[in-house]
């Protein structure tokens, strides 16, 4: 009986599902009446596998739906989701068969309340990264010990009084210059670019500002939007010096960070980062110090050492010379005794060859002479006498041409006939 036959015993009044084409057909179904969607709600148990997808719950006071984000959605995040946050993620409904879940597969997740300005962000991030403006190789590391240190920032902010609050108890000694532009409002870009730009040209005429600090105290995503601004990230791109961005807190991302060589989570965290502590490096070259002065006595007391030994196998010129004297009269008994063995070895090594020489010659001589009869008794056999006498003649015409076929004589011809006992002459009749 087929597995049809038995279906249909068994449900007479429809049709009985198998579990993947049910789990296909939802699937097709949710696709076909509501994909793509957009679903907002909160964030709860999100967390970041190994393979850089990202799973989630979106829930509200009525319900809630699984989430997943794959890799290459999840790299295009322009901030920190944590639980408890309300987002929109835009995606598409599934069901993942092995389980029967539903799920959301979402290809874009933003904070709630800010849809347009946030696509206009993943919009202009998508582009300039298509540029190779965020690019890792570009990244630049920040020099150790930098000699003057510049920093572009509004006047009046409250970031730039933290920044240079560090940067005089770290390294004092630096000098610090200040490129003022606004950082919020509608002049902000113009001025943000002007003020760069005057770094740079600085820069490359003076040396000034080895490192360049962008910082901004945090804010809102419309706060932080000049910093959004295509053409301030363009010119950040063009930067001859490191750029270290410090705009807004730690959960604040904006594309100025992603085009600058480091972002730091807090104006004062940029001013830490490319001022290390002046205890610090008085510590390092304290125990620099130390360590070269251990270095160099154990250098000095390896060079005496070695110095004693040679003293010790140096010892007395005139101790050496007799030793070299002692050495000499040796390899020269050892030369003579070496000859005198070699020309013994060739006397016995001739005298035996002396010995076998005659034999070698009679024994060639013996092969020679066999080998000689063996020769005469096979060009005896060739001789053509022999076969002359067994009643056979040899023809010739006058020329001395050998006549092997009639057609090669006329009547009237002579020919010649050699027999065993000599020769006849002989005319051709027919």
């Amino acid at each position: 009986m087929t597995e049809l036959h038995i279906t249909q015993q068994l449900s007479p009044g429809g049709r009985v599902w198998a579990v993947g084409p049910l789990m296909r057909a939802i699937a097709d179904a949710l696709a076909s009446r509501f994909n793509p969607v957009v679903v907002r709600g909160e964030l709860s148990g999100f967390s970041r596998a190994t393979s850089g997808h990202c799973y989630f719950v979106l829930k509200d006071e009525t319900g809630q739906v699984r989430c997943a984000m794959f890799r290459r959605a999840a790299d295009q995040l322009g901030f920190n989701p944590r639980d408890g946050l309300r987002v929109e993620a835009r995606g598409k409904l599934d069901v993942y068969g092995p389980r029967g879940d539903l799920q959301l597969i979402v290809d874009s997740l933003q904070p709630a309340g800010q849809g347009a300005l946030f696509e206009q962000f993943l919009r202009l991030k998508a582009q300039l990264e298509g540029d190779g403006l965020f690019d890792s190789a570009r990244k630049r590391s920040l020099p150790a010990q930098p000699h003057s240190i510049g920093i572009v920032t509004s006047l009046g902010a409250a970031a730039l009084r933290d920044v240079v609050s560090t940067l005089r108890r770290r390294v004092p000694h630096l000098p610090v210059v200040v490129y003022p532009a606004a950082v919020q409002g509608a002049l902000a870009p113009g001025e943000l670019c002007a003020a760069l730009k005057t770094a740079y040209r600085r820069h490359s005429e003076t040396g000034e500002s080895e490192v360049l600090l962008l910082v901004r105290g945090g804010g809102s995503l419309e706060d932080l939007w000049s910093f959004n601004d295509e053409w301030v990230v363009r010119t950040l791109a063009q930067a001859p010096m490191p750029v270290v961005c410090g705009v807004g807190h730690e959960t604040d991302f904006t594309l100025a960070d992603f085009v600058a060589d480091l972002r730091a989570p807090t104006p004062t965290a940029a001013a830490e980062m490319c001022a290390p502590s002046r205890d610090v490096r008085l510590g390092e070259l304290a125990y620099l110090q130390e360590r070269m002065g251990e270095v160099c006595c154990n250098a000095i007391d390896q060079r005496a050492q070695h110095l004693d030994r040679l003293a010790h196998r140096m010892g007395r010129p005139s101790a050496r010379i007799h030793g070299s004297h002692q050495r000499l009269n040796t390899l020269q008994h050892r030369l003579h005794s070496a000859l005198m063995l070699s020309s013994q070895r060739q006397q016995i090594q001739f005298r035996n060859l002396e010995a076998k020489l005659p034999l070698v010659l009679q024994r060639a001589i013996e092969q020679k002479s066999r080998r000689l009869l063996c020769c005469e008794t096979s060009l005896g056999l060739l001789d053509p006498r022999l076969v002359l006498e067994r009643g056979y003649a040899y023809l010739t015409d006058d020329q001395g041409q050998a006549i092997s076929r009639t057609n090669q004589t006329k009547p009237g011809q002579t020919l010649r006939a050699m027999l065993a006992d000599g020769e006849l002459k002989l005319t051709v009749d027919s």
